[in-house]
């Protein structure tokens, strides 16, 4: 029975799809939903170095066993990532 529950998880989890641009600005993500889903191309010790680092917006701890990251914050990193990097292709940078 409990192998049949896990399986179930399982086949479900695969079947779910993370569409990010579909959230709304309030909602929140885990860990597993910023990586492996190309939310952000990071491994997780790279994305908690970046969030220490400040170059990350750091997660809301939403109770004692749950952290997760704001959709809206994410954007604006996003955002700010991506005008970074037209900022340095139009001075003739690399990008």
């Amino acid at each position: 029975m409990r192998s049949q529950r896990l399986a179930w998880r399982i086949s479900v989890s695969h079947q779910y799809q993370l569409n990010f641009d579909e959230l709304p600005a309030s909602a929140f993500l885990r860990l597993k939903q910023l990586i492996g889903t190309g939310v952000t191309p990071f491994s997780a010790s790279t994305l908690w170095r970046k969030v220490k680092r400040g170059q990350f917006p750091a997660p809301n701890k939403l109770s004692d066993n749950i952290t997760a990251w704001n959709v809206g914050a994410i954007r604006q990193w996003q955002a700010q990532i991506a005008a970074s990097v037209e900022a340095r292709h139009d001075m003739g940078g690399d990008a």
